[in-house]
């Protein structure tokens, strides 16, 4: 029993964390005026996968800069060198928001152009294990379905 508490008390912030996401931004959980369980059981469900993918994220980033005994700089606004070894995902999520999917379309050909990845952000895709690549494929996939 003794170690089963040990290992709460250890987890508590964690734990509280995860309410406060679930809570506040970026998941949201407010009240909602539904009128059958199953909506109010499938949000919940909704909900608690997002959190899992926020948590994953964090994970494999602050694994990959433990890995590279680096730290990540560029997403603190304001203070573009200050250093982080445990970044958080709504900051590595945040540093994807200036990209745009522009479409013009001139004598009815369609050209698009993608806002290039920032050298922060190239970084983040490398220590969550993905290839640039993928970036360029948004605009592929937008080209295919049209």
């Amino acid at each position: 029993m003794v170690d089963v508490l040990r290992v709460y008390r250890a987890g508590v912030p964690t734990i509280e964390r995860d309410f406060s996401r679930l809570k506040g931004k970026p998941l949201g959980l407010r009240p909602l005026f539904v009128r059958r369980d199953e909506h109010i059981k499938s949000i919940i469900r909704l909900l608690s996968l997002a959190l899992r993918f926020l948590t994953l994220v964090e994970y494999v980033a602050r694994r990959s800069l433990e890995k590279e005994e680096a730290g990540l700089a560029g997403l603190y606004p304001g203070n573009p060198k200050q250093m982080t070894h445990r970044p958080t995902c709504e900051r590595l999520l945040h540093a994807f928001d200036n990209i745009n999917l522009t479409i013009v379309t001139l004598d009815g050909v369609k050209q698009y152009h993608m806002t290039p990845l920032s050298a922060v952000q190239k970084h983040i895709l490398q220590l969550l294990g993905l290839d640039e690549a993928i970036y360029a494929l948004l605009a592929m996939n937008e080209l295919n379905s049209t």
